[in-house]
């Protein structure tokens, strides 16, 4: 009699367990539960993406710091008379295209002084 409560019982319990566990992997196959899976994981994938662009970005920004050292190219935000780096392109074409000046205007011929 005790055998057979005890197979019993080891039977229904095995039979709960695996229903339950049969019941767990079905909830996760439906719809809402893998559409929840596939954000979280695009959640995850923009999140490293971000570190990943940030640590880029930080690695630029130090090896221009190197580059400006190496090539002795400072500025110092704080005193623009003390500016030692070139001027960007912007700058030189504002230069070049500088109409404030009073240049004097003549022709220059090659042939005219010989």
């Amino acid at each position: 009699m005790f055998r057979r409560a005890f197979w019993f019982t080891a039977g229904a319990a095995a039979g709960v367990w695996a229903t339950t566990k049969v019941n767990r992997q079905l909830k996760k196959l439906t719809p809402e539960s893998l559409a929840a899976q596939a954000a979280d994981k695009a959640v995850e994938a923009g999140h490293r993406l971000k570190d990943f662009a940030l640590d880029v970005k930080a690695g630029m920004t130090q090896r221009e710091d190197e580059l400006n050292d190496a090539l002795g190219l400072h500025q110092d935000p704080d005193r623009p008379d003390n500016v030692t780096a070139l001027p960007g392109p912007r700058r030189l074409r504002a230069i070049e295209n500088d109409q404030t000046t009073h240049r004097p205007t003549f022709s220059y011929d090659r042939n005219e002084d010989h």
